[in-house]
């Protein structure tokens, strides 16, 4: 029975089932937003909204039945079992808030989407490259902020007035958000050899740093691609390593059928 079960949840049309539930639900939560929508057809929304989180509620149940202990192990599962459990929860009284959080429901599609959950998988695997690199972003805003707080504080203090008014303005001008009419070229008017400063920290921060960033996730995604390319190679010799003894045994069982077939005719030969 437990067997079949697992079938059944792994099957292609049920994922397509489920991917096809997930994204109904969305687009009704998001038709729920809207007051127009929901006085006419609030009724029928919330109607599907319940029906479709008992799709998931049977959905889970399966799974952990199918699965077991091994359920708990897997974090995409642990994944959807919380999301359905916070729906579960009655949204009213000090709980009210978690009606906004039925939205996560969601996000289980990444999670079914083989796909998504490769991009999410590696940039998982690359958050460690990429605290090496906000550490080393997080030095040059600070080394930046205290030479922009020190060199333009004095005629400019709404935007380098303090260490965290500076932190902010060289965040914006990182962003590239009106970094030149409404911050730089006002600086320059003032003092106007401001730009020895600006340009290159946006060339480090911005055009250099966040590049690396995408370098990182790119890297990781091409590891994680490698190693389930490596995988599926290893799983490809095994099989083929499986069909050959297959077949060398078949060939032994030959030809030891033929060598008592041989000695029974050399024998009836003999007589």
């Amino acid at each position: 029975m437990k067997e079949k079960i697992r079938s059944f949840v792994e099957r292609n049309g049920f994922q397509n089932f489920i991917i096809a539930a997930i994204v109904i639900n969305a687009i009704i939560l998001g038709l729920e937003t809207s007051s127009v929508v929901m006085a006419k057809i609030g009724g029928l929304l919330l109607t599907l909204d319940s029906i479709i989180l008992g799709i998931f509620v049977v959905e889970i149940v399966l799974r952990l039945y199918a699965y077991r202990l091994k359920f708990f192990k897997d974090p995409w599962s642990l994944f959807d079992f919380t999301i359905v459990v916070i729906s579960l929860i009655p949204a009213s009284g000090p709980f009210a808030i978690l009606r906004a959080l039925r939205v996560l429901r969601v996000l289980r599609l990444v999670s079914v989407a083989p796909s998504m959950r490769a991009v999410v998988t590696a940039l998982i695997q690359s958050l460690p490259g990429m605290g090496a690199i906000v550490a080393l972003l997080s030095l040059i805003f600070y080394v930046s902020a205290v030479m922009a707080t020190t060199l333009f504080g004095e005629n400019f203090p709404e935007w380098f007035g303090t260490l965290g008014k500076s932190f902010y303005t060289l965040f914006q001008i990182m962003t590239l958000e009106s970094w030149s009419m409404g911050i730089v070229r006002p600086v320059m008017e003032t003092q106007p050899h401001a730009w020895i400063f600006f340009v290159p920290f946006i060339l480090i921060a911005t055009f250099t740093m966040l590049n690396l960033f995408i370098a990182v996730v790119v890297n990781a995604m091409q590891t994680r691609h490698e190693m389930d390319q490596g995988k599926s190679d290893r799983e490809a010799l095994e099989e083929a390593h499986d069909e050959r003894k297959v077949l060398y045994d078949e060939i032994s069982i030959l030809r030891e059928e033929m060598r008592i077939l041989t000695t029974r005719l050399d024998r009836e030969n003999k007589e």
